[in-house]
């Protein structure tokens, strides 16, 4: 049987200048050749670095990635992995305040959330819609992408304007 390939995208947010070597190492080894990322500088977090790699390779690499970038603290990243025709898709978040996150993703890259998860949110819920909402919340990774937002939107002609007290 052949090896189902897949494709997906390595979004580091913030990086620190010391680690972008690191982290090339990190993905090459996983894909099993080596990688060049094209650096820029993060506007959002001074020092620190950004870059989109767009990657092709086995089922599963993305997991793989995710697990060998997992550990480096000061990183703010995002995998994805495309659904194929005989493999789920997935889609991993990283904070260093949160840690990561995985979600299985459908062809379209909508987050899944299994019948068991949604079960168990019910249950722990006990009839409380505010609960209810933050477990399939927490089920969502929407704290990692409260916090990856303003490192997503900062584009090559972008400001970024952080707005404080607001309301």
């Amino acid at each position: 049987m052949a090896t189902a390939y897949a494709r997906g995208v390595v979004y580091v947010h913030s990086a620190p200048r010391a680690l972008c070597p690191h982290l090339e190492w990190a993905v090459g080894r996983a894909l099993g050749r080596a990688v060049n990322f094209d650096w820029t500088d993060q506007p959002v977090l001074e020092g620190a670095r950004r870059t989109e790699f767009y990657w092709d390779g086995p089922a599963g690499t993305g997991a793989q990635m995710a697990t060998a970038m997992r550990g480096w603290e000061h990183l703010r990243f995002e995998i994805t992995e495309d659904a194929t025709a005989r493999n789920d898709g997935g889609r991993w978040m990283h904070t260093p305040d949160l840690g990561i996150h995985y979600a299985q993703t459908d062809a379209a890259g909508n987050v899944v959330i299994g019948e068991d998860r949604i079960r168990y949110a019910m249950e722990i819920a006990a009839g409380d819609a505010f609960e209810l909402q933050r477990e399939l919340g927490v089920a969502l990774g929407s704290a990692w992408d409260d916090e990856l937002e303003p490192f997503r939107n900062v584009g090559d002609a972008a400001s970024v304007v952080w707005l404080h007290k607001v309301g």
